[in-house]
């Protein structure tokens, strides 16, 4: 059963990215991603009235402030940034490699940011790691055709809008439940997409059958799906089962997008997946070790464990609301 379930969160995961790849051919960017976290948003707010009034007691104007932030920069920031780099015809699976290196680059940037001890075993990985994105887009600006350079810096700003998101949230003194927290990340990002898109005349949607399609496989699959997943998979394997189960979406978003888009996917390319794989697996060498250790203690508890994993209500990746943003590798939440 654990190994259905995994399958199954990877592939919802992945789906984010393939969901955004299929909406750019039918509508902006702000457009999709409007229409995608209105509904969401007013679902979860009512729930919220209904159902979940205890979990938001104690919730103080700081508080709130603080996760709209996080959300704008976890969902808002970095979504956009995802769907404008497929929109502009960087491939899916490019940007789910360089949606990959987030944890890494928070396990180096834990050092100078919060004087946390970062082992050369990391920086090695984290070399590796940016060596592995290097070769993956070098193949798919080499084999793209109509694609300026610069597009591929787009999913890297949305990266590192991830990254500030995770310190932000290491630095918050009190705890918010998840499902507070994923609504007001989505409620934030519902205002700051609907007003980009009503600033840009986008707002309206498009009548295409696919729009929808595209809407409806974000909703379901990558929100729903990757981010209930998600917690089942926590709940049961724990944390570092499910942070080593990240690190397969760029592969299978890859070979996901060459066989439904014909993206490139060549010899430098596996080659590329290859070396930023190796990456994780150095990198998560002996934190693995210690970390099995205390996963089972912490495991119903994402956000009290030490071991670099998402954290609760956050986002990344191609699915926001889904996404929870990461925790660096160094023993201690970033």
């Amino acid at each position: 059963m654990n190994v259905l379930l995994s399958v199954a969160f990877v592939i919802c995961w992945s789906s984010g990215f393939i969901g955004a790849k299929l909406g750019a051919g039918s509508a902006d960017a702000v457009t999709i991603l409007m229409w995608r976290f209105l509904p969401l948003a007013l679902v979860l707010g009512a729930f919220a009235v209904v159902r979940a009034r205890a979990a938001w007691r104690g919730l103080t104007a700081r508080d709130l402030l603080r996760q709209c932030v996080i959300g704008a920069l976890s969902q808002s920031g970095y979504l956009l940034t995802v769907y404008y780099a497929i929109q502009l015809g960087v491939s899916s699976g490019t940007t789910a490699l360089i949606d990959g290196t987030q944890p890494l680059v928070a396990g180096a940037l834990a050092g100078p940011l919060l004087r946390q001890y970062v082992s050369g075993r990391q920086w090695l990985g984290l070399c590796l790691g940016v060596a592995g994105v290097l070769v993956v887009t070098s193949a798919d600006a080499a084999a793209a055709r109509g694609v300026s350079l610069w597009a591929y810096a787009v999913p890297f700003l949305g990266m590192l809008s991830l990254v500030a998101a995770t310190f932000l949230e290491s630095r918050a003194r009190g705890t918010v439940a998840p499902s507070v927290a994923m609504t007001i990340h989505c409620g934030t990002s519902a205002v700051v997409f609907t007003v980009l898109a009503a600033a840009s005349g986008a707002a309206a949607p498009p009548a295409e059958t696919s729009f929808w399609m595209a809407v409806g496989w974000l909703v379901l699959l990558a929100t729903f799906g990757g981010y209930g997943l998600y917690w089942l998979v926590l709940r049961r394997s724990g944390v570092l089962r499910v942070n080593t189960l990240m690190f397969l979406m760029a592969p299978v978003t890859a070979v996901w997008g060459a066989v439904m888009f014909g993206e490139p996917f060549g010899p430098q390319t596996a080659a590329g997946l290859a070396v930023a794989l190796m990456a994780v697996a150095v990198v998560r060498g002996r934190a693995g070790e210690s970390a099995g250790e205390s996963a089972g203690e912490s495991a119903g508890d994402p956000a009290a464990d030490p071991v670099g994993g998402p954290t609760a209500g956050a986002t990344g990746g191609g699915n926001s609301g889904d996404v929870p943003a990461r925790r660096a590798d160094n023993g201690t939440r970033v």
